[in-house]
């Protein structure tokens, strides 16, 4: 079974120095409809302005995930870390008890564009702790965040993986979900091909009860997140 989410039914709201979308139900967009999928919460599409970002704020029994598409992001938190996310890089945050941080658009000329993502853990009041890593410049789809350590992924407290598919035009990539395991398919860039079904830049796919997750790009190529989920 796969549902189409189209990126023009997302929330959405422009406050001038951030023009955001929202996949699921976040800050003042609520939609009962769309409050998560199984223990994925958050996808939120984010364009900030040159210097502008968000003011230090606090999280709690979250992981948060940002990756970027484009410009750079400089992140600021109460446990002294301190760093600037570039395309090619994956950053993992995890609130646990409690944290303070702070995102900001890292230059003054051009935009931030990025996708930020989060997953519910599966045990409450962990420490809170940081993690930003490269992630391989080879290969389709690339694990990038999961609960396992690895080369290219950060860690996750959550049965849950999220790959990276890099897909140029006429080349495909396949994931199979173990049994009973749901997935969902966000579209970066570009357009795709889910299962015959056809995705565009910033439209995303709820997946139950599918031996195989199939993408293809006959048109154009395209970037997409695809999350393993419990």
């Amino acid at each position: 079974m796969i549902f189409v989410r189209k990126s023009e039914d997302r929330g959405a709201a422009n406050h001038g120095w951030l023009d955001t979308k929202h996949t699921f139900s976040f800050a003042d967009y609520r939609d009962p409809r769309f409050m998560g999928f199984s223990a994925l919460r958050v996808i939120n599409e984010d364009k900030v302005a040159p210097g502008q970002g968000f003011p230090t704020h606090p999280h709690r029994d979250m992981e948060i995930v940002t990756y970027i598409l484009e410009g750079a992001l400089e992140h600021k938190d109460s446990m002294g870390t301190g760093s600037i996310i570039q395309p090619g890089e994956i950053q993992r945050m995890s609130a646990g008890t409690g944290v303070t941080h702070s995102e900001f658009n890292a230059s003054k000329t051009k935009k931030v564009h990025l996708l930020q993502i989060w997953i519910e853990p599966n045990q409450k009041k962990l420490p809170p702790s940081y993690e930003q890593k490269k992630i391989s410049p080879d290969g389709t789809l690339i694990l990038i965040a999961g609960p396992e350590a690895g080369a290219n992924n950060v860690i996750i407290h959550q049965d849950a993986r999220i790959f990276l598919a890099r897909l140029k035009k006429g080349t495909s990539a396949t994931h199979r979900p173990r049994s009973q395991r749901k997935a969902w398919v966000q579209v970066a860039r570009g357009s795709l091909l889910l299962n015959g079904k056809s995705l565009h830049q910033g439209d995303g796919a709820a997946i139950s009860e599918e031996e195989v997750v199939s993408l293809s790009t006959p048109d154009e190529a395209a970037e997409a997140l695809v999350f393993d989920l419990p």
